[in-house]
């Protein structure tokens, strides 16, 4: 037997980064929520009511938070928790899940805009930061309402509606003056500060491959430490069967070489010639 948990979202009303805002609706409902007690014996399963036993919460190891990040201008300026006005106009959209232990639960990305991974590595220390205060409300949220629910004051709707803590932030349709925009656009970049270098036009060596940036040195080519070692041994070891097998004698005055027929041929003076004799004898291999 299992408990099966259904999770409906209703959006009256956003101004922009909906994706936070639902999964912060979502987690901190599934941590608020209570599901009735229950007792198995054998094959009998009762479940009782609130008034018989206390309800208890769900088993939640963790409580993943997006965070979402606006680029504009092929990545060069990236805004985090962007409003509608500012998602209208970005090029790309990436939202990074994480919990409050930095594990990143999932990674979405959209639009038309290429990132590097300097830039996604920034996304991410951003979320940490973030996470790590949107989970400390969450939980102080739960514990103010686990105090007020002991205490027996108002909570929840009943809390909100008299103060309108619902519909305290709506706002009223109103005109915008977009004669300037370009020019206090230009001002607000030219205050900021200059962006790190990107590349966002990738280059292209061969049909299938593609590189952004220049990157490292690859080290592939390089041997282990092991390895260079074991190749040192090695060659060391042939230059010294190659010493002990190699005799040279060479003679000033003249040298006698014995031909097949047992004709001895006489060298002049001035003919030099290295004569190598190689004595038989077992040469150990060393095997990898």
């Amino acid at each position: 037997q299992v408990w099966q948990i259904r999770l409906d979202m209703h959006l009256l009303n956003h101004d922009g980064n909906i994706t936070d805002a639902a999964s912060i609706a979502g987690i901190v409902a599934l941590c608020h929520f209570r599901r009735p007690d229950v007792s198995v014996q054998g094959e009998e399963v009762t479940v009782y009511t609130p008034e018989e036993r206390d309800p208890v919460p769900l088993s939640i190891h963790h409580m993943p938070i997006c965070v979402s990040f606006a680029f504009f201008h092929q990545g060069t300026y990236l805004l985090v928790d962007p409003t509608e006005r500012e998602e209208r106009v970005m090029d790309g959209l990436l939202v990074i899940a994480m919990n409050k232990h930095h594990e990143i639960c999932t990674i979405q990305s959209s639009g038309v805009v290429m990132l590097v991974q300097d830039q996604i590595l920034r996304c991410s220390k951003i979320t940490a930061v973030k996470v790590a205060e949107i989970t400390e409300l969450i939980q102080k949220a739960l514990e103010n309402d686990q105090k007020a629910r002991k205490e027996g004051g108002k909570f929840g709707f009943a809390e909100s509606i008299p103060n309108q803590r619902i519909t305290a932030f709506k706002m009223e349709s109103a005109a915008v003056d977009t004669n300037d925009v370009e020019e206090q656009a230009g001002e607000i970049i030219a205050k900021a500060d200059p962006p790190a270098e990107v590349f966002a036009n990738p280059v292209l060596h061969t049909p299938g491959t593609a590189q952004i940036g220049e990157g490292i040195e690859s080290s592939w080519g390089d041997l282990e430490e092991s390895e260079k070692e074991e190749a040192a041994e090695e060659e060391g070891d042939s230059e010294a069967v190659a010493f002990e097998c190699e005799k040279v004698e060479t003679e000033d005055t003249s040298t006698r070489r014995e031909t097949k027929n047992d004709e001895p041929i006489v060298l002049s003076d001035s003919e030099e010639e290295e004569v190598v004799i190689l004595e038989p004898q077992e040469v150990p291999r060393k095997t990898r």
